[in-house]
C-alpha cells in the first residue's frame, strides 16, 4: 500500500488519488472478522478477499440498509447488519458485466459516494460508501480484479474450484460427452454415411468437432477442397438423421461465393451426396437463416448464399432471423423495460416495442419448417446462417428437441447443448465475455439465452412432454455467466481441450440435485412423438420468471423451486398409490379366477 503524489497543491484531495493511511487497518480489521458465524459460506478453493462494514445497499423496495459487504474470489455478499430486517444475497462475480463509480466529493447528498454493479442476468446493485477510508475505491479496485481476470492475465475461478472441490473434473465424469457415442446412439455410421476423423487435430476447421459425420462417397481430399469453399472452413456435417425414412439434418457456414458468384464443383458434389443419402428423397433445402437482403449484402465481403442452378435438386429458403446486433439490442430493451422499475401503463407496447418475442416466433418457425421437412416430407436439409455458429445453432438445435424425445430428458438436453453449441463451436466467450471488463463489445449477444427462452416456450405448450422444468434451464443460464465450471468457457472444442482436465462439469452438479430439476408432470410415453408447436406470436409468453426474478415487486411468496419440489413429492406419492391399487386388483382378480 502506498500514498499517491500530489503534482500540485491545487489538485483535490479525492479518494481516487489519495490512499489514506487507516485503508490498510480499517480492511484487516474488517477481514479479522470473517471466521465469526453468520459470515458468507464458502465453496471449496473460494477466499473471502475485502469486507467494507457500513455499506449502504440502495434498495428500490426496502429502501436504505446498510451492512457489510463481502467479495471474494467467487462472488459478491450483502449482509445487512439491521436485525429488523435481514437482508442478504450475493451474485457471482463471474456474472459481472460491469462496475461503475457514481458520484464523488462534489456530489451534494447522503449518498454520493456509490458504486453501480450490473450484471448479465439482469440484476443491478448500488451501493453508497462513506467517504472516509477511501472503501469505495478499494472494492472498485478488487472487483475490477476479481470480476474481470481475463484482461489481468489471471485464470477464470472454474479452475480453482476444479483443484479444490474434491468432485472429478469434467474429462474423468461419467457426464462426459462422447461424439461417437451420440453418433452412435442416432444411428451413425450407417449406409450413406461415414465418420471421418481428417479433423481430429482441428486442422481442417478449427471450431469444429474432431469427429465428423459426412456422407460415405466422399474422400477427406475432397472435405478439404469443400472446405477451402465455406467460411471459416465449416463444411457441411450431420447433426441428426430421422430414425424412420433416413432424412438428414446437416449444419455449415455460407458459401465463398463472392460478388463475382464463384463456384465449387467439389461443394456442389458434397450436397448432391447428402441428398442421395436420403432413399426416400433426391431433393434437399438449403436453410439459410438470414434475411436475404443480408445474405446479399455478405456476397460483398467474400460470402454470400447458394445459386439454385448451381445446386441440382435444391430449394433455397431464407428465415429472416436477425443477427447478433439485432439480437442484443432488443434483449437491452427487455431490460430497460423491466429495471429498474415496471412502468404498467405501456408495458404492452414497451414489450411490442422491444420485437423480441417476434424474434423468437422467427427461430421457432424455422425450427418448425426444418421439422415438418425431414418428418412429413421426408426430405433432407442443411442449415446455415454467415459462419454457421449462432442462429444455425439454434435452429438445428430446436428442430432436433421437437423430433427426438432423447433431447427432452435431462441428460439428452445436456448432450444436445454439448454437441451442437459446444463441439460445433458456439463463441460462448466471445458472446458472453467470461471475465471480460469489456461490457461494450461488439461480439457480445445473447443468442445462447434466446435458445432457452424458445425451450422454455416448447415447455409452456407441452408441459408434459420435457422432464426437465423451468429451474433447469434458470439453472444453466445462472452458470454460463458465474464461472464456477468449465461447461461454457472458450469458444470452441479446441481451445476447451485443456479446460476438461482442471474444471467440473455443470451436468454433473446438476445430476447430483436431480429432483429439484424434474418436471412432475413429465410423461415420456405420452410424448414420444414429434412435437408441432403454435409459432404465432399470439401464443408466445414473456418469460418473467427468467427476465423480472431480480425485480423485487415480482417475486412470488412461495419459490417455484418449492413449488415445485412440493409437487414432485406429491406425484411420487400419487404414483405410489396408484402401484398398490393396481397390484390390488391384480391379486383381487387372479384370487376370483380360482
Amino acid at each position: 500500500m502506498f500514498h499517491s503524489p500530489l503534482p500540485s497543491t491545487s489538485r483535490k484531495m479525492t479518494e481516487e488519488n489519495v490512499c489514506a493511511p487507516s485503508e490498510s487497518l480499517i480492511l484487516r480489521e474488517a477481514n479479522e472478522k470473517l471466521a465469526q458465524p453468520g459470515d458468507p459460506p464458502l465453496l471449496p478453493g473460494e477466499s473471502m478477499q475485502v469486507a467494507a462494514k457500513n455499506v449502504s445497499f440502495l434498495c428500490p423496495v426496502h429502501g436504505v440498509v446498510t451492512g457489510t459487504l463481502f467479495l471474494s474470489t467467487y462472488k459478491i455478499v450483502f449482509v445487512s447488519s439491521e436485525p429488523e430486517d435481514t437482508l442478504t444475497f450475493d451474485a457471482p462475480l463471474g456474472a459481472v458485466n460491469s462496475v461503475e463509480k457514481v458520484g464523488g466529493s462534489t456530489t451534494k447528498g447522503d449518498h454520493s459516494y456509490c458504486l453501480e454493479v450490473t450484471f448479465k442476468d439482469f440484476r443491478s446493485y448500488r451501493f453508497a460508501f462513506k467517504p472516509e477510508g477511501h472503501s469505495r475505491r478499494v472494492i472498485f479496485e478488487t472487483l475490477h480484479r476479481l470480476a474481470f481476470p481475463v484482461n489481468s492475465g489471471r485464470p477464470l475461478f472454474a479452475y480453482e474450484y476444479g483443484a479444490c472441490s474434491g468432485e472429478p473434473t469434467e474429462s474423468k465424469s461419467n457426464q462426459t460427452f462422447s461424439m461417437m457415442d451420440e453418433l452412435a446412439r442416432i444411428g451413425l455410421p450407417r449406409d450413406g454415411w461415414r465418420v471421418s476423423t481428417i479433423n481430429k487435430e482441428y486442422e481442417l476447421c478449427s471450431t469444429y468437432p474432431s469427429v465428423l459425420c459426412v456422407p460415405a462417397t466422399t474422400t477427406d481430399s475432397q472435405l478439404e477442397a469443400v472446405a477451402q469453399f465455406r467460411s471459416r472452413s465449416r463444411i457441411p456435417i450431420v447433426s441428426w438423421v430421422h430414425p424412420v425414412n433416413s432424412s438428414s439434418l446437416s449444419r455449415a457456414s455460407q458459401p465463398l461465393v463472392g460478388k463475382f458468384g464463384k463456384r465449387s464443383k467439389e461443394d456442389e458434389t458434397f450436397l448432391s451426396e447428402i441428398a442421395k443419402a436420403n432413399p426416400h428423397s433426391k431433393n434437399l433445402v438449403i436453410i439459410d437463416a438470414r434475411p436475404k437482403l443480408n445474405a446479399i449484402a455478405n456476397k460483398a465481403m467474400g460470402g454470400g448464399y447458394e445459386d439454385e442452378e448451381n445446386y441440382s435438386n435444391t430449394e433455397l429458403v431464407f428465415l429472416d432471423i436477425g443477427n447478433i446486433h439485432v439480437m442484443r439490442d432488443s434483449l437491452r430493451k427487455v431490460r430497460e423495460m423491466c429495471y429498474p422499475n415496471v412502468e404498467d401503463t405501456h408495458w404492452m407496447s414497451s414489450l411490442e416495442n422491444t420485437h423480441w418475442l417476434d424474434h423468437l416466433k422467427l427461430v421457432l418457425a424455422g425450427s418448425v419448417q426444418v421439422v415438418e421437412l425431414l418428418d412429413r416430407r421426408r426430405t433432407s436439409a442443411v442449415v446455415h446462417c454467415s459462419d454457421g455458429w449462432d442462429r444455425t445453432a439454434q435452429i438445428c438445435s430446436v428442430a432436433m428437441l421437437l423430433m427426438d424425445p432423447y433431447y427432452r430428458t435431462i441428460a439428452g438436453f445436456g448432450t444436445l447443448i454439448e454437441k451442437e453449441w459446444l463441439a460445433c463451436g458456439h463463441k460462448f466467450q466471445q458472446r458472453i465475455g467470461h471475465g471480460d471488463r469489456h461490457s461494450g463489445d461488439e461480439q457480445r449477444s445473447p443468442i445462447f439465452v434466446q435458445f432457452m427462452e424458445a425451450v422454455w416456450q416448447l415447455t409452456i405448450q407441452f408441459p408434459c412432454a420435457f422432464q426437465f422444468n423451468e429451474q433447469f434451464l434458470l439453472a444453466v443460464l445462472d452458470h454460463l455467466f458465474s464461472c464456477l465450471f468449465g461447461t461454457f468457457l472458450c469458444n470452441c472444442e479446441r481451445e476447451r481441450v485443456g479446460v476438461k482436465e482442471n474444471t467440473v462439469s455443470l451436468w454433473s452438479h446438476l445430476a447430483q440435485n436431480v429432483d429439484d430439476y424434474t418436471n412432475p408432470f413429465f410423461d415420456a410415453e405420452a410424448y414420444g412423438h414429434v412435437l408441432y408447436p403454435v409459432v404465432s406470436v399470439r401464443r408466445l409468453q414473456f418469460w418473467s420468471g427468467y427476465h423480472m426474478r431480480w425485480q423485487p415487486c415480482m417475486r412470488p411468496n412461495e419459490s417455484p423451486l418449492d413449488q415445485t419440489q412440493e409437487l414432485y413429492r406429491v406425484c411420487v406419492q400419487l404414483q405410489k398409490k396408484c402401484k398398490e391399487m393396481r397390484q390390488e386388483l391384480e391379486e383381487k382378480a387372479a384370487g376370483s379366477s380360482q
